[in-house]
């Protein structure tokens, strides 16, 4: 019986971490590399035009390799829905009032039914007193609710 792949969403900070050198990121960035090379066989990755507008606009060091690393990741499509679920979630304090990053994120991978939300964001994303707003606005938006994880939570057993 063959497994189904599951569907990830990589938003700015997975490229930027991986290829990131800073003593003071040292361990975010050695779980993305050990994560990109030992699991990214396992999922269908997802990434948008706004993860690859940030990486673009970044400037910080290795930024062409962060943006080559997502080359052969599909790039979701801007939609106005998107913009949309992402004004409701600034709307209702979920996120911070910029249309644009963190809540775009988020929309992206609700609106698409993704699987998972993969970041570095603790502050916004990946934070256990946001998941039951998540869980309630998208709910009653009718769309997907992703589960945000950071590459530490998200590596597939050997075998499975």
């Amino acid at each position: 019986m063959m497994a189904i792949q599951k569907s990830v969403y990589l938003d700015t900070t997975i490229p930027s971490y991986y290829v990131d050198e800073r003593e003071s990121l040292s361990f975010q960035a050695q779980l993305t590399r050990r994560w990109w090379k030992e699991n990214t066989g396992q999922y269908i990755l997802f990434a948008s035009n706004l993860t690859l507008q940030e990486l673009e606009n970044g400037s910080f060091p290795n930024r062409e390799r962060a943006i080559s690393l997502i080359d052969s990741v599909e790039l979701l499509r801007p939609t106005q829905e998107v913009v949309d679920i992402a004004q409701i979630y600034i709307n209702n304090k979920l996120m911070p009032h910029v249309l644009e990053g963190d809540p775009m994120h988020l929309a992206n991978a609700s609106f698409y039914g993704l699987d998972f939300l993969l970041t570095w964001n603790c502050n916004h994303l990946a934070n256990a007193n946001k998941r039951q707003h998540i869980a309630i606005l998208n709910t009653k938006l009718g769309i997907g609710i992703p589960a945000i994880v950071t590459p530490m939570e998200l590596f597939r057993e050997e075998g499975m």
